[in-house]
């Protein structure tokens, strides 16, 4: 392969110099170094000029056979592998070449965090990880410049990528950790080495790969090994498995173990909370300074996930009124309690979008937000559930205890599909108008047609079921517009 000269893009700040990037991944440079790389991909669709091409190597696919396409989207260099070099014969961009792309980009990961002195808060919990990463993105952004990770980039390949991303000079630095199985959230939380680490809550998510809760929390206190000295560990202390918690927090020389919630002795502690239909106001007590706050998004399972939030603003040193402020413009994420109002024959009805995904703590949650969501003088709750997944042996058992909550919401039309959620539609109340369908694409239509003037429907389901088609479907039907005032 012969040399040919780099191309200089402009327009964008540099992210890594290619000299940089060769040292930090011990890589191999043909046809030349880059002087800047603008950012870093693995994508060759969302690729943009400059960017760093890294070849991974996934399940379903493998990247070099997208080197071709990542070159022409304007790439300014292609992290390949040894091993598939010979395929790459023709290629004239820069290459640096490496024993493995996936290995590269969290060496270069860890030389982002090793370089930057921004704080470092680092989100995991059975349920509210998002919701919290990205509350902790919208409000540190009042205060200082924030780089945090996109989507629910939080496995072997997304927290890398989110490091590798991160720019020297930002202030903050947001990292979102989840598992599937015990030993996964360890070599992730080195690589991020947080000064605060968050666990939102021990819940009933992926337990068919654990023996219990207890077995969870002891995954979920992975997140501990990675905390720096001096750190923070921020624990729920109304979660039953705080002490848990806490003395594996100390196991792994966390220094500082803070807990947040309604309980008393709480190092942030909610005060009063009046929720609304579209907002929550609180007051709570932060390491002792009072903060009063109107939260943007409604839902005490939101009010919670906001204390962690409080308190580690607070740790990192943030403007706590130009926090408390930020929290009132905080929107909903798409299929995480996203709200529509939407028009029909006669009036509106209301849509929250809860497709993302489902366990039964998050459930829980959706239902006692659409019971508290007003309706119109003829209009009904009415709630479109679809299967829990990764339950493993308790899956008959969960699905079919939310016969309960269903009763105590007080729904008056419920819409079931996929056969793990069957259990529940042979369990629900006889006062309940229930439709069950073994998938999705059979229950569309049905549930298209029900919206009547003052309705609240709730759409909720595991990510894997495919319920955002059924939201789609509704939002294709009736017009309307998001209620949402702040997209992010």
């Amino acid at each position: 392969m012969s040399e040919v000269p780099v191309p200089t893009f402009l327009g964008a700040e540099p992210l890594w110099t290619g000299q940089d990037m060769i040292d930090a991944m011990g890589a191999r440079p043909i046809n030349g170094v880059p002087d800047a790389v603008t950012g870093i991909s693995i994508d060759s669709r969302t690729l943009r000029p400059g960017d760093a091409f890294f070849a991974i190597r996934g399940e379903n696919f493998d990247g070099h056979d997208f080197a071709t396409a990542a070159a022409a989207a304007g790439a300014s260099v292609l992290v390949v592998s040894q091993g598939r070099l010979p395929a790459l014969g023709r290629a004239t961009l820069p290459l640096m070449v490496v024993g493995d792309v996936l290995e590269s980009l969290s060496r270069l990961g860890a030389a982002a965090r090793a370089r930057t002195k921004a704080k470092i808060i680092a989100v995991t919990g059975s349920v509210g990880k998002t919701t919290t990463k990205e509350a902790l993105r919208h409000v540190l952004s009042h205060t200082g410049t924030v780089h945090a990770s996109v989507a629910s980039f939080n496995n072997h390949w997304g927290v890398p990528l989110t490091l590798a991303r991160m720019s020297e000079n930002v202030q903050y630095g947001i990292f979102e950790i989840g598992m599937n199985h015990p030993g996964e959230i360890t070599p992730l939380v080195k690589l991020v080495r947080p000064h605060v680490a968050i666990i939102t809550l021990i819940a009933a998510a992926h337990l068919g790969h654990f023996k219990d809760l207890d077995e969870i929390a002891h995954a979920k206190a992975e997140i501990f090994a990675g905390v720096v000295p001096t750190g923070w560990a921020l624990i729920n202390r109304d979660d039953a498995r705080y002490a848990l918690l806490e003395k594996l927090a100390k196991k792994a020389g966390v220094e500082n173990i803070a807990g947040f919630g309604a309980h008393e002795r709480s190092d942030i502690r909610l005060l009063t909370a009046k929720y609304m239909n579209g907002s929550s106001a609180i007051t709570a007590k932060v390491f002792g300074e009072e903060v009063r706050a109107t939260i943007g998004v409604p839902g005490r399972h939101i009010v919670q996930n906001m204390l962690p939030v409080l308190g580690a603003a607070s740790i990192a040193g943030a403007d706590m009124e130009r926090v408390g402020h930020a929290m009132s413009t905080l929107s909903a994420e798409k299929g995480r309690g996203q709200r529509h109002t939407l028009k029909v024959d006669g009036g509106t009805f209301t849509l929250i979008d809860e497709s993302y995904n489902a366990n039964p703590a998050s459930m829980q949650a959706a239902l006692d937000l659409l019971a508290a969501t007003p309706i119109g003088d003829n209009g009904r709750r009415i709630a479109v559930l679809g299967d829990m997944l990764e339950l493993g042996d308790h899956s008959t058992e969960m699905h079919a205890g939310l016969a309960k909550p269903i009763e105590n919401t007080a729904v008056d039309q419920l819409f079931l599909a996929g056969p793990e959620i069957k259990p529940l539609a042979d369990v629900v109340p006889d006062t309940v108008l229930c439709k069950y369908e073994t998938v999705v694409d059979e229950l569309v239509d049905s549930v298209v047609a029900a919206p009547r003037p003052g309705d609240a429907i709730m759409v909720k389901s595991s990510n894997g079921i495919g319920f955002s088609r059924i939201v789609r479907a509704l939002l294709d039907k009736y017009p309307g517009e998001s209620e949402d005032r702040d997209e992010h």
